[in-house]
């Protein structure tokens, strides 16, 4: 199975466009490719229920679960979502914003 390139990486701060957190910016912790997932900081945050052991000693613990790469769009230094682009700068390929022409 081939893998999509997608324009988004780890690390990159972005904007939820559609759903329940519509409007929240995070940063991208965890990149889920095969699926086309992204996991955002703040995002989607679930609360699992266990009973205290000795792994688990708190009992109840978060755990944030994956949206989809296509409802997230990466935010700008204005704090806007923008779509991104590449471009050949000094022989490298370069990530910037479509909107302002800023590298990413």
């Amino acid at each position: 199975m081939t893998q999509v390139k997608f324009k988004i990486k780890k690390g990159d701060t972005v904007v939820v466009t559609t759903g329940k957190y519509k409007g929240v910016i995070g940063e991208v912790t965890k990149m889920l490719l095969d699926d086309g997932k992204v996991i955002v900081a703040g995002v989607n945050e679930f609360t699992r229920n266990a009973k205290p052991s000795q792994t688990n000693p708190d009992g109840p613990y978060k755990v944030q679960k994956p949206i989809q790469i296509s409802n997230v769009a990466l935010v700008d230094a204005h704090g806007k979502a923008s779509k991104v682009g590449y471009r050949m700068e000094d022989g490298k390929k370069v990530r910037y914003f479509k909107k302002s022409g800023e590298k990413v």
